[in-house]
């Protein structure tokens, strides 16, 4: 594929993520995170192996964008973790003295 195409996906996939994201209800917001968690976790997957592709091929680029988005990806599944279970306290029944 071309860089063209590639881009036009690119873009296409942001504003459709846009769309979807905020126009979610607040009751499916702990479900949503909980995806997202898990498409996360699948780009820490792709990133490792591009790293990995990286370091083996001597392509230095992959090598720092694999480790980008072993970060990014990162601090998206530890920030959403978070979110999740500040959301989940807001349900549960507080103790009384």
């Amino acid at each position: 594929m071309d860089f063209i195409s590639i881009l036009s996906i690119f873009v296409m996939a942001c504003f459709v993520g846009y769309y979807v994201v905020w126009s979610v209800t607040p009751a499916l917001h702990t479900p949503l995170m909980s995806v997202t968690n898990a498409i996360s976790s699948v780009i820490i997957v792709g990133a490792l192996i591009a790293a990995a592709a990286g370091s083996t091929a001597g392509g230095e680029a992959a090598k720092w964008l694999g480790l980008v988005g072993i970060a990014l990806a990162s601090v998206n599944i530890f920030g959403g973790f978070a979110v999740t279970e500040r959301m989940l306290a807001m349900y549960k029944k507080k103790e009384r003295k």
